[in-house]
């Protein structure tokens, strides 16, 4: 019977372990799954079908300060400006007092792994009295399915020490309840603007051309003009 009960509970933790884990170079999988053990939101969304082609997708990927004024464009709330960082890394910001900074650690045709540190600074979550900042892991697997282009986004989010206090356990409802519609909203409208790029690409180029970030523009022209 012990010998059951081990068998059983190594199937179960095996289960609960995601096989993209073991395609991370090592230092990435060590905070993978420290974020994993010490998570406190785990959460799963889909993007209902969009028609963009899934290479326009992965090229919208690629280029987040794109991505970030096509984002500000559409007036989607808030409006981000992206950033690239000499090790690859990208940050996003919204000038208000909410900023990330994802590293891609894994990456495959239909498949992108994230380790992102955000935070909230205080003032930022209208109820929260303090700043919120979090580790996540974040699985991005998307696809062209029969509808159009799909996406399913999985994410493990631990917070930061200052948010651990008894103090701070009647907030994190709210925090989470945040975060979780907060995620769903920001991959909806990836897909999204997507959708519009790829239906109708010249209705940008104005648009960017006045935003005046010159990265953006000549990114959209070599992408959607072949300029």
């Amino acid at each position: 019977m012990r010998a059951l009960y081990w068998i059983l509970l190594a199937a179960t933790v095996q289960a609960q372990t995601p096989a993209f884990l073991d395609l991370l170079p090592p230092a990435a999988r060590a905070e993978a799954l420290d974020i994993m053990k010490r998570a406190d939101f785990v959460f799963e969304t889909r993007t209902q079908p969009k028609q963009v082609r899934l290479a326009t997708m992965e090229k919208l990927f690629d280029h987040p300060v794109l991505g970030a004024a096509m984002w500000r464009h559409c007036q989607f709330v808030p409006g981000f400006y992206a950033f690239i960082h000499a090790d690859g890394a990208w940050s996003i910001d919204d000038t208000r007092g909410l900023k990330g900074t994802l590293r891609l650690v894994h990456q495959r045709p239909g498949h992108r792994v994230y380790l992102v540190e955000g935070r909230a600074e205080k003032g930022r979550l209208p109820v929260v009295p303090f700043s919120v900042g979090a580790k996540m892991l974040t699985s991005y697997r998307y696809w062209e399915g029969r509808n159009g282009f799909e996406s399913h986004l999985h994410t493990w989010t631990a917070l930061d020490s200052a948010v651990l206090g008894v103090m701070s356990r009647p907030f994190r409802p709210y925090i989470r309840g945040r975060q979780d519609e907060f995620i769903a909203y920001i991959n909806g409208n990836v897909a999204t603007f997507g959708e519009f790029a790829d239906l109708s690409p010249k209705n940008f180029h104005e648009p960017l051309k006045r935003d005046g970030d010159a990265l953006a523009l000549r990114e959209f022209e070599a992408i959607f003009l072949g300029r």
